[in-house]
C-alpha cells in the first residue's frame, strides 16, 4: 500500500519508466504504420524519458514539488520526436500542478495526471484521437474517479492502466490510419509501458534495463573541478549499422583528431563508439558514411557537470541552462535560418541557400528540443527562423519559442524538398512576417517522393511488403513496393509526368548508385519532358533518394 509519493518515491517510478520503455522501445518503433526504417517512438520516447532520469540521479533527496519540476525540465530539454514532445507536455502539467508539495496523496496525483493532460491537449494544435493523449485521458479519467474513495496510490494506477489499456485496444479503432495498418498507437503503448514501470516502483519493484552499462559504486565529486576543466564539451555516443566496406581504422583516425575518450567497437554488423568531442555534428556526418545510425546519444558535459554540483545540496534549486561558449564575433543579421538536414550534401546545399546553422537530424536521429535550441541561440540573429524539415522534428522546434528571448519562427516544413523550396522563397520578401508568409506557401506546394527498402513485413491499404523490397512514399502514401527497382522507378515516373511539374531535384543518398540514378532520372524525363530536371548528391541515410516535385 502506497498513500504518499515523496521525491525519492518518484525519482524510483521515473527510474522504473525509463527501464520499461527502453526495454520495449524496439517493439514500439516496429509499431510505425510504414515498414521504412524510421520507427523510432519508441527510442524517442526512451531518449526523452531518459533525460528525467539522469537528471534525477545527480539530485539528492528533495520534496515532490521540486523533484517532479526537474524531471519536467529535462524533459522538455530532452524531447524528441512528436511522441517525446507530448509526453514532456504531460509531465510539465503533471509538475506544475505539483510544483509546491512536499508530498502527494492519491487525489493529488490523480489530479496532476489530469492536469498533465490538459497541458498536452492545449499544446497541441490539432490533437488527434487514437493516440497517447486519447489514451493518457482515459487513464487519468479513471484515476481521478478511483480517488474519491481510494487512498492507496497503487489502486489508482492500477485503476489508471486497466483504463489506458482498454483505450490502447480501441486506438485501432479510431485512427483510420492504424486502422488500414491493423496496428495500436506506438506512443500510447509506450505512455502505458511507463505507466506500469511506474506502478511497480510503488510496489517496490526495480525494473533493470535489458543492456544497462554497468555504474561505479561510488559517485563522483564534481564540486571539486570547474567546468573549464572539461576540454571537449560534448559525450557523444552511436551504433552504427555497418552497411559500407569503409575500414573502421579510418573512422579511428578522424574521432582521434577531433576528441579524446575514444572508443570504437565492431564487429561485422555494427560499429559502437564513444567520444568526448567539440564537434558532434561532424562527427555523426562522417559515421553516416559507414552505414544507418541506429542509436545517438549526445550530452553536454559542461551542462551535466553545473547541475550534479548544484544538485548536491539538499534543496538546491534547478540550475540555469550552461551560457554557451563565447564565440569568435559575428555580424548581427536582421534574420537568421536554422536547418535540419542529414547528408554532407544536404548541408552543403542549405548552407549554399543562406542556412546560418545545420543540425545533423532527421530520420532515426531526431534532434531534441535541447540541441534545436542551441543552434537558435548561437544563430547570429534576434529572429531565427528554424526549418525541421521532417514532421517528427516539427514539435520538437516549436518547444524551443518559449525557452529563448529571440523571436523563433517554425516554418512547418515535412522534408527536405519543402525546406529547400521554402529557402529559395525568401528573395524579395518583404520583412519578416512576409517571409513567414512565402516560406510557409512555398513549402506547400512541394510535392515529396522518397524511395527507401522495408525494414520488415507488413501489410497496408491491403498491399503486403516484404522486408528488403523497395518502396516509394509519395508525401505521406505508398507510391509503389516490389523487389526490382526498375519497376518502383516506373511508377515513380508515371506519377511525376502526372503533376506536369516545371522542376524536378533528385537528391542521391547512401546506397544510390551512378548507373541506377540514371537510370532513374531518364525514366522520369521520358514521363516528364517539359520538366527541368537535376540531380543533387545529398549523402542522406535511410533514403537513397529523396525527389522534389514542382
Amino acid at each position: 500500500m502506497t498513500r504518499k509519493i515523496t521525491g525519492e518515491l518518484f525519482t524510483k517510478m521515473i527510474a522504473n519508466a525509463a527501464a520499461a520503455i527502453d526495454n520495449h522501445k524496439q517493439e514500439i518503433n516496429d509499431l510505425n504504420v510504414f515498414p521504412v526504417p524510421d520507427g523510432d517512438t519508441g527510442t524517442n520516447m526512451s531518449l526523452t524519458i531518459g533525460a528525467a532520469e539522469k537528471t534525477l540521479e545527480a539530485m539528492a533527496p528533495d520534496t515532490l514539488g521540486h523533484t517532479a519540476e526537474a524531471a519536467s525540465s529535462a524533459l522538455l530539454r530532452g524531447a524528441r520526436g512528436n511522441s517525446g514532445v507530448i509526453l514532456s507536455l504531460l509531465f510539465r502539467g503533471f509538475g506544475r500542478r505539483l510544483k509546491d508539495a512536499d508530498t502527494a496523496d492519491s487525489a493529488a496525483f490523480a489530479d496532476a495526471l489530469a492536469a498533465g493532460v490538459e497541458s498536452a491537449y492545449k499544446a497541441v494544435m490539432k490533437p488527434a484521437e487514437g493516440t497517447i493523449l486519447t489514451v493518457s485521458r482515459l487513464a487519468a479519467a479513471a484515476a481521478v474517479s478511483a480517488s474519491d474513495t481510494e487512498s492507496d496510490i497503487e489502486i489508482i494506477l492500477e485503476k489508471a492502466l486497466a483504463a489506458g489499456y482498454e483505450a490502447l485496444a480501441d486506438t485501432i479503432n479510431q485512427n483510420p490510419v492504424l486502422k488500414k495498418a491493423g496496428v495500436i498507437d506506438a506512443g500510447a503503448k509506450g505512455y502505458m509501458y511507463m505507466l506500469d514501470g511506474m506502478l511497480r516502483a510503488l510496489r517496490g519493484e526495480a525494473i533493470v534495463k535489458a543492456f544497462a552499462e554497468k555504474q561505479p559504486a561510488d559517485k563522483a565529486d564534481f564540486t571539486q573541478f570547474t567546468a573549464e576543466d572539461i576540454t571537449f564539451t560534448y559525450c557523444t555516443e552511436f551504433i552504427v549499422d555497418r552497411k559500407s566496406n569503409n575500414n573502421p581504422d579510418h573512422l579511428r583516425d578522424f574521432l582521434n583528431d577531433r576528441g579524446d575518450s575514444l572508443v570504437v567497437v565492431d564487429d561485422d554488423a555494427i560499429i559502437k563508439v564513444h567520444v568526448h568531442t567539440n564537434e558532434p555534428g561532424a562527427v555523426l556526418t562522417e559515421a553516416l558514411t559507414y552505414g544507418p545510425l541506429l542509436t545517438i546519444k549526445i550530452e553536454n558535459m559542461r551542462e551535466q557537470h553545473s547541475e550534479a554540483s548544484a544538485y548536491e545540496k539538499p534543496g538546491a534549486p534547478a540550475p540555469a541552462p550552461a551560457a554557451p561558449k563565447p564565440q569568435a564575433p559575428v555580424e548581427p543579421k536582421d534574420f537568421a535560418i536554422v536547418a535540419v538536414c542529414a547528408g554532407a550534401g544536404l548541408e552543403e546545399a542549405f548552407n549554399d541557400l543562406g542556412a546560418d546553422k545545420i543540425i545533423t537530424g532527421g530520420q532515426k536521429m531526431n534532434p531534441s528540443t535541447e540541441d534545436i535550441l542551441a543552434k537558435i541561440v548561437e544563430a547570429p540573429s534576434d529572429v531565427v527562423f528554424v526549418l525541421p524539415n521532417n514532421k517528427n522534428i516539427i514539435m520538437a522546434a516549436e518547444q524551443c519559442a518559449p525557452l529563448t528571448e529571440k523571436r523563433v519562427i517554425v516554418v512547418p516544413t515535412r522534408s527536405i524538398p519543402q525546406g529547400v523550396s521554402a529557402m529559395l522563397s525568401i528573395d524579395g520578401a518583404d520583412g519578416v512576417e512576409d517571409m513567414a508568409s512565402c516560406m510557409t506557401a512555398a513549402a506547400k506546394r512541394v510535392r515529396t517522393i522518397q524511395i527507401t527498402t522495408a525494414a520488415r513485413d507488413s501489410v497496408f491499404d491491403g498491399l503486403e511488403i516484404n522486408k528488403g523490397e523497395h518502396i516509394a512514399l509519395l508525401d505521406d502514401s505508398l507510391a509503389a513496393n516490389g523487389a526490382d527497382i526498375e519497376e518502383v522507378f516506373g511508377v515513380v515516373a508515371e506519377a511525376l509526368g502526372g503533376f506536369s511539374p516545371e522542376f524536378i531535384t533528385i537528391f542521391t543518398g547512401e546506397g544510390a548508385e551512378e548507373a541506377e540514378t540514371t537510370a532513374l532520372a531518364d525514366r522520369i524525363g521520358a514521363a516528364a519532358p517539359c520538366s527541368e530536371i537535376t540531380t543533387i548528391s545529398g549523402g542522406q541515410p535511410i533514403y537513397r533518394y529523396i525527389i522534389s516535385v514542382e
